[in-house]
């Protein structure tokens, strides 16, 4: 086993470096750049039943230490995801993917569930909970521990793959959140989605994105996600995928330390298209210079 190989669920990867959902599309781009199986897996930009186009721009925004985003789920659906870009995707990346699946309705998550559970190249469901729930007022999933209970529930009975609920940070106690994923069988965690933000134009006077309210994320984020995963570490006994305002080998370890298993790397690879593949070669360095002989002994190593 090598010194950056870690283990979710019994699947082994040779490195716990992971893009983060909606950060690398369908990894078309990033690999012209480097090539892509130096990646411990890729979680695929988030897929609904439908295809859709998104919300008007604009929808990006940079800002101070990070950025804000209201692209709104854009994303060809869950059918042409599983006839052509799986497909293409297992031509540029031979090992299993993280698949990012999102719903509008308990039906759509169960349904998109189903569907991209028999695609081979799939290892790991990622379940989106930060959607808007329309039966209910546009609440998000994510934000009620009983609603994000349900959801679990719903898709942990129509597959048999490892199912990971990607918890909003837009909570009063994001552990009540885990333990109630975690009953109702999730497999594991990944966590945080971005948090709530938006900019305002000082010239015209109004919101810089079309949406007003994006989610902002970046190296602003670090030390909020990280307080989130150590919180999440102590509360749950499943494995954690630690996201948010990750750019260096350092924040990997950070973050691992906290408690997270994997890591995933979001804003920080539209800033930086290497970003993924610098920290997966600065890691052993850094590594040797904190006396850390195996990524996977230090998980929860702060606690």
């Amino acid at each position: 086993m090598g010194r950056l190989e870690v283990e979710l669920c019994g699947q082994r990867f040779d490195n716990p470096i992971i893009p983060a959902s909606g950060t690398f599309g369908y990894g078309r781009e990033f690999a012209e750049l480097y090539d892509l199986n130096i990646l411990g897996s890729i979680s695929i930009k988030g897929t609904t039943e439908n295809p859709r186009f998104g919300n008007p721009t604009p929808r990006i925004a940079e800002c101070s230490a990070g950025m804000l985003n209201s692209v709104g789920l854009q994303n060809p659906g869950i059918d042409k995801v599983i006839e052509d870009e799986l497909p293409n995707l297992s031509k540029l990346f031979r090992k299993k993917v993280i698949a990012n699946i999102s719903g509008f309705s308990e039906e759509e998550y169960v349904r998109c569930c189903e569907k991209i559970s028999e695609c081979e190249n799939v290892g790991i469901i990622e379940v989106n909970i930060s959607c808007p729930n329309v039966k209910c007022g546009g609440m998000s999933f994510g934000t009620s521990a009983e609603n994000a209970a349900k959801i679990t529930r719903a898709v942990r009975r129509v597959t048999k793959k490892p199912v990971f609920m990607k918890l909003s940070p837009n909570v009063t106690d994001i552990t009540e959140i885990a333990r109630a994923c975690e009953s109702a069988g999730a497999d594991g965690i990944s966590m945080v989605n971005t948090f709530t933000g938006m900019r305002i134009d000082l010239k015209s006077r109004r919101p810089v994105l079309a949406n007003k309210i994006g989610g902002f994320s970046g190296s602003a984020i670090f030390p909020a996600a990280l307080a989130m995963v150590y919180r999440a570490y102590e509360a749950v006994k499943i494995p954690i995928i630690g996201m948010g305002g990750i750019s260096c080998a350092e924040d990997v370890i950070e973050m691992m330390l906290a408690g997270a298993a994997a890591v995933q790397i979001g804003a920080a690879n539209l800033t930086e298209p290497f970003v993924c593949k610098n920290i997966i070669e600065a890691l052993p360095s850094v590594m040797d210079k904190y006396g850390i002989d195996n990524l996977k002994d230090i998980t929860g190593g702060s606690h």
